[in-house]
């Protein structure tokens, strides 16, 4: 399959070939996605084939805006009301109870749908000129760093897909916050830019699942994309040094072996004698969130090297979504310090 690279002009033309059947990479605030006709189930499974995405994992819909939301779920309630008013368009996911219009493929067979409205305005504008709602999990091969450039997108899925639509490099660089309203409490299943203490301003009291953190059981059904499978992960070994900075280097510098490298931060690079890839600053979060995933693929670029030491972020606020991506990415691998 020939995929087309067109230009943040191409809009129109990215519409019709998602129109007819296509599935096309688009550029939106968070990562690069791999979108296409959400009410389409051939086009759906195109997605699926093409990513090597699990079945049992649930796409988001992706809308242009509020009003498309009423049509495809059982009840908008007065707080997804509130957060729609405060987050979108934006980097935020809303789990609600589907309507009859939403495809098993998309929910994963569960009762539930996942919404948002992103904020980037190549993306608004082709869903808004495609006149459907678009499905979009990140445009990579399933399991591996989420693409936030075009040269990631290509690299996984060149001579897959229909085309890529080329808008630059991703400005917040992790995937949505995904919130669910199903819950008894609004509980969040992935962790992103919206942060917990944001959406608690908005909605009082608000829980994270234990999956955020933890590995879910294999027998589980995954209720967010990026639950329950290996997500993120570089070809290379990664494990994750949790401690502080002269922890970590102590450890790394005492270490010291061949075919090894490091994932740190800004200020760590100049006392390490190992070859590094750096993810942004201890104290930016943001930062660190948008230049990830391009540090992750970086490390399947240098030559001769089989394990990665990683920094270990924050746990909090930002930080908190950079290290529910890592600990994914290193498999759950994870040394205290």
């Amino acid at each position: 399959m020939e995929t087309k690279i067109l230009s943040a002009k191409d809009v129109n033309e990215a519409a019709e070939i998602l129109k007819m059947g296509g599935i096309v990479a688009i550029p939106t605030e968070t990562v690069y996605g791999l979108a296409a006709d959400a009410f389409n189930e051939d086009a759906i499974r195109k997605i699926f084939i093409a990513k090597g995405r699990p079945s049992d994992n649930p796409l988001i819909v992706h809308i242009s805006s509020i009003d498309e939301i009423y049509g495809l779920v059982q009840e908008v309630t007065p707080e997804a009301i509130k957060l729609a008013n405060a987050f979108w368009p934006g980097p935020l996911t809303i789990i609600l109870k589907k309507s009859k219009v939403i495809l098993d493929i998309i929910s994963g067979g569960l009762d539930t749908v996942a919404i948002r409205m992103p904020a980037h305005r190549i993306a608004k504008k082709i869903i808004k000129e495609t006149k459907t709602p678009l499905v979009a999990p990140s445009a990579n091969l399933s399991g591996r760093p989420s693409p936030t450039k075009v040269e990631h997108v290509a690299l996984d899925l060149k001579g897959k897909i229909d085309a890529i639509v080329d808008a630059g490099t991703c400005n917040i660089g992790v995937e949505s916050t995904v919130i669910s309203l199903c819950e008894k409490i609004p509980t969040v299943f992935r962790p992103g830019a919206i942060t917990i203490e944001q959406l608690e301003s908005v909605l009082g009291k608000v829980e994270f699942d234990s999956a955020v953190i933890n590995r879910l059981d294999e027998n589980s059904k995954p209720i967010s994309p990026g639950l329950k499978y290996k997500h993120y992960a570089p070809n290379v070994k990664l494990i994750i040094l949790d401690g502080n900075q002269k922890q970590y280097l102590d450890y790394i510098n005492n270490n010291e072996a061949n075919k090894v490298a490091a994932l740190c931060f800004e200020e760590d690079a100049k006392n390490l004698k190992i070859p590094f890839a750096t993810y942004g600053k201890e104290v930016d979060p943001l930062l660190q969130a948008e230049k990830l995933f391009d540090a992750l693929r970086k490390l399947d670029n240098m030559k001769n090297i089989d394990l990665v030491y990683a920094r270990c972020p924050a746990k909090s606020g930002v930080g908190l979504a950079v290290y529910n991506r890592l600990i994914r990415a290193a498999g759950f691998n994870i040394i205290n310090l």
